[in-house]
């Protein structure tokens, strides 16, 4: 495992190629830009809002920030992984051509959808700064959380990217598969007063769950975050990391002949 992070290190600048070429494939022909980066947050966030506090009559206070609050890393969790999944097939001509460590396909995704999650967070600080919501020293703890967020996605990638190249249909369950998740994830609901009972097992059983809520904490309550709390959904993304690696090693010597 050390020489592959060594080999990666050694490729960095094609990570950066792989990047710069997602995001502006992502963007091409918008004429937008990068700009739906921040709009289509914003257009998400003002549906659930109506929905939720006209339709369903939900009583949160300042429903916008606590909504977007977890729609930012969820979205960024979705495309990383719809994406990520179809990553080593899309990219069969260059698997077959040139010789790269592959797992720098699904690393490039998480950093390239990673972007985007940031250039999204001016459209969070806006409606927290609209709501006024409070900014705290404690924002400087969000890169932390966001670094646990990355190693969770590079894991599942390092699992499920190899897979689909071995079992086609595995892209059409991960889409099934993210649409449960969205609903089982408090994005649009607070856990505690939801499912009381089921709360700490959720975020025990659902790392993304445990990610929005120190997302929350700082971005909408304004609070502490528990490093404890954090620290148990690290170790759980390391460990994944660790079984992805394993996997992704394995099934990746015989990548070319199924590609």
């Amino acid at each position: 495992m050390a020489s592959q992070a060594i080999d990666v290190f050694h490729y960095r600048s094609l990570i950066r190629n792989l990047v710069e070429k997602d995001l502006k494939v992502r963007y091409k022909n918008s004429a937008l830009g990068f700009v739906w980066s921040l709009l289509n947050p914003l257009l998400m966030m003002a549906v659930f809002t109506f929905v939720f506090t006209q339709l369903l009559n939900q009583q949160i206070a300042d429903f916008p920030v606590f909504v977007l609050a977890a729609l930012l890393p969820w979205q960024w969790t979705a495309t990383a992984i719809s994406t990520g999944t179809t990553t080593l097939v899309d990219n069969a001509p260059l698997i077959t051509k040139v010789y790269f460590p592959r797992l720098l396909l699904p690393i490039s995704v998480v950093a390239s959808t990673m972007a985007n999650f940031i250039l999204a967070l001016p459209a969070l600080l806006l409606i927290m700064a609209l709501f006024g919501r409070p900014f705290t020293p404690w924002l400087l703890y969000v890169p932390v959380i966001v670094v646990v967020q990355a190693i969770f996605l590079a894991a599942l990638l390092l699992l499920l990217a190899p897979l689909h190249v071995y079992f086609r249909d595995t892209s059409v369950l991960v889409e099934v598969g993210l649409t449960a998740w969205f609903f089982m994830t408090p994005i649009f609901y607070p856990a505690e007063a939801v499912v009381p009972t089921l709360a700490a097992w959720m975020y025990r059983l659902n790392p993304m769950a445990a990610i929005i809520a120190e997302y929350r904490t700082i971005l909408y309550s304004g609070g502490v975050p528990d490093p404890l709390f954090m620290g148990r959904t690290a170790v759980t993304a390391l460990a994944l990391l660790a079984l992805g690696y394993v996997v992704f090693t394995r099934l990746a010597r015989e990548l070319g002949e199924h590609l």
